[in-house]
This record gives structure tokens, C-alpha cells and sequence, in this order.
């Protein structure tokens, strides 16, 4: 079964397999018609004809389009955490840095990819470009969970600190890259793999 976002962010979370699967599929729903319409011309309606629900379905679990969007944003998290750790499992123990790559290869992928990302990612930018500081910190907190057993560290406030600052640092970057080029402007990204080695060697070498 798919991740569901959790529960706070809905009505009422799913119990039974099929009203998960039919959460799931109003999220889908709602990340093809963001990417195909954008935001404003989001409506729960259009949402439950693409989803193949009532529109009572959405509203059970959903007050509002807004809701969907942030639900849509965790669960993007939570796909990307179960590939960066699916990933790092097949890979074994390479150190910090095969680590980084992975974490950013996972992004980068979902941007280029995943329906609806690049609107809400990991934490809603309705008005587009607009988001508090909150989701950020939220990446950096659970990369830190995931990847501070894979290090062989604590996951103590020194390690949140800067896995924080990096995570605020690719998303910058990530951005600028991606208004250069549809696909993510190659230089940049290059640019921000290394700044991340040269701040990363600082704490974790």
C-alpha cells in the first residue's frame, strides 16, 4: 500500500485498505491537475471527477483544496524518505558523501518527475514561491533520523544544525537551477554538490 500522509493533516485518517486507496488516488489526482491547471484553477470537484470518487470522498477527508495540497506535500516526504533509505540500504556503507549524492539525486528525480512537485514539494508553496520556514526544517529533521544510523553519529542539535543549513542551501539552489533550465540547470547543480562536499567535510570528515 502507498504511504498515506499522516493523520493530522486530514479530516479523518483512512482505516480500511480501500479508503486508503482512495486517498491515494484523490492525491494523484490532485498533483496531475496542479501541474496540468495550477493552483487557482484547483477545485475539489475537478479533483474527485480525475479521481473517480464522490465528491463526498474528498470532502471526508479534506475541507478544502489547500488541505490536499499540504497532505500531497507529505506525502512527498515520505516518498522521498523511503527512497533515499531504500536506496542507501542497496548500496551499503560508503561514507557521508555517497549519502549526500543520494539524498540529492532522490530530489532531483522527484522534481524532474513526480506530478504536482514542483509546486508543493516537501511543504506547501501556495502562493507559488511562498513557504515558511517550517518545511525545510521538517526534510532536515527526518534526514537527520535516516541518515544519522547510516553515519554512525547522534542525531545531537549539532548534526540537526547542519544537516538544516544544507538542506536550506539545496533548496535555494535547486530552485535557481530549475528556473535556469527545465530539467535543472547542470552548473548549478554541480555547483551545489560542491558546496555541500566542502560545508559537509567541515562537520563530518
Amino acid at each position: 500500500m502507498r504511504p498515506v500522509p499522516h493523520a493530522t493533516s486530514l479530516r479523518r485518517a483512512p482505516v480500511q485498505r480501500r479508503s486508503a486507496e482512495r486517498l491515494a488516488r484523490i492525491l494523484d489526482a490532485c498533483a496531475e491537475l496542479l501541474d496540468e491547471a495550477g493552483y487557482d484553477d484547483l477545485s475539489t470537484r475537478a479533483v474527485a471527477q480525475r479521481a473517480g470518487v464522490p465528491i463526498g470522498s474528498v470532502y471526508r477527508f479534506f475541507g478544502n483544496k489547500r488541505q490536499m495540497a499540504d497532505a500531497l506535500a507529505q506525502r512527498n516526504l515520505e516518498r522521498f524518505s523511503d527512497r533515499v533509505a531504500e536506496r542507501l540500504g542497496a548500496t551499503g556503507d560508503r561514507g557521508w558523501r555517497q549519502a549526500m549524492d543520494v539524498v540529492l539525486d532522490e530530489y532531483l528525480d522527484m522534481k524532474r518527475t513526480a506530478p504536482g512537485f514542483s509546486l508543493v514539494d516537501f511543504g506547501n508553496q501556495i502562493p507559488v514561491g511562498v513557504r515558511g520556514p517550517e518545511p525545510n526544517r521538517r526534510v532536515a529533521d527526518r534526514l537527520t533520523d535516516l541518515l544519522s544510523l547510516y553515519l554512525g553519529r547522534e542525531p545531537d542539535e549539532e548534526l540537526r544544525r547542519t544537516f538544516l543549513i544544507a538542506v536550506e542551501t539545496a533548496d535555494a539552489l535547486v530552485h535557481l537551477a530549475f528556473r535556469m533550465a527545465p530539467d535543472g540547470d547542470e552548473r548549478v547543480i554541480g555547483e551545489l554538490r560542491e558546496m555541500l562536499r566542502a560545508y559537509l567535510a567541515r562537520v563530518l570528515d
